[in-house]
């Protein structure tokens, strides 16, 4: 088989695409042929060692694709089967060995490779606006990279909830896109003063969640646009780490709520995860959900599909195709 594998930290540069030896599953584990991987910034993180990996190693966590072999102890998915998955370390390859209670199957009607990019991001984005935050009719959010891959996901399970949404894009293009899938207003986030014009949005009030992919760059007006007891929940950082700041601040500003959550702990039984993603693909198989692929590279320009993402021109999802 074929892997994109990194044996040192660094930039986009120490993608290896190389060959290797065909995994043989464990007795819970399936053998899955990757019809398509999801190229996410958890990635590029293990690649720059902004999230510690051991290596080498094969870098994706993303995709869906056919099972070709099972673990005897395996019965919740057969040989045959199309499934998807979101931690399934190694995905950047031809052939990946994915623990079997993190499959799901891809309901009939659904396109393997919407279902590959609407896993990891899809499943965000359910967690987001139905547990962090349960958004209801008369709540208001924020919703940085809106035109981003869990931002247009975000945008719209909000409305679907019922919320406002304010949503933060960065180019013209971005902000008619994202009007398109719902968003309420629209602010070019870096040209205004964002607190100040969320707060002339709400009337002075501020909103009641941030959701915050940018981090460091984006933090201090997060904070700045909640309304008294607020939550600003940052589940990304595509700037950088948050600097250590006084949590005194969170008083000064209206006894404020501060969360990181991620998706691993929102998925960690298989019945929730069955839930999350079953959620996700059933809107998308009604129509429901606009998933949105920017663009399908080959495996073996892993590199390049990187260097998209992070330079922040990409709307909705990057996938390779092996």
């Amino acid at each position: 088989m074929h892997v994109v594998r990194i044996t040192r930290t660094g930039g986009p540069e120490v993608l290896d695409f190389v060959e290797a030896d065909d995994p043989t599953p464990g007795p819970d584990d399936a053998l899955v042929e990757v019809t398509a991987a999801g190229v996410n910034f958890i990635d590029c993180y293990q690649r720059t060692g902004l999230y510690p990996v051991e290596l080498p190693v094969v870098l994706g966590l993303e995709g869906s694709g056919i099972v070709r072999a099972i673990g005897h102890d395996v019965t919740s998915v057969h040989v045959g089967d199309t499934v998807a998955w979101a931690d399934g370390q190694g995905s950047y390859a031809t052939l990946v060995q994915v623990g079997a209670d993190r499959l799901v199957r891809v309901p009939q009607g659904v396109d393997p490779a919407l279902a590959a990019a609407s896993m990891l991001q899809g499943m965000t984005a359910h967690y987001l606006t139905h547990s962090t935050f349960a958004l209801g009719s008369d709540h208001t959010a924020l919703v940085y990279a809106a035109a981003g891959g869990v931002g247009r996901l975000l945008v719209q399970m909000a409305k679907r909830r019922g919320a406002r949404v304010l949503a933060c894009t960065s180019t013209p293009e971005k902000a008619a896109a994202v009007r398109t899938l719902g968003a309420d207003e629209v602010i070019a986030y870096r040209d205004v003063d964002v607190a100040a014009t969320v707060r002339e949005l709400t009337d002075g009030h501020g909103v009641d969640v941030v959701y915050d992919s940018v981090g460091r760059t984006t933090f201090d007006a997060s904070l700045a646009s909640l309304r008294p007891r607020g939550m600003l929940v940052l589940y990304g950082q595509s700037s950088g780490r948050v600097e250590p700041f006084d949590l005194l601040r969170l008083a000064q500003h209206g006894s404020l709520f501060v969360t990181r959550p991620i998706l691993g702990h929102h998925t960690r039984t298989h019945s929730e995860l069955e839930w999350r993603a079953h959620a996700v693909l059933e809107q998308i198989a009604s129509g429901n959900l606009d998933v949105h692929v920017h663009d399908r590279l080959p495996l073996a320009d892993a590199a390049d599909a990187q260097r998209a993402l992070e330079s922040g021109t990409t709307s909705g999802k990057l996938l390779l195709t092996p």
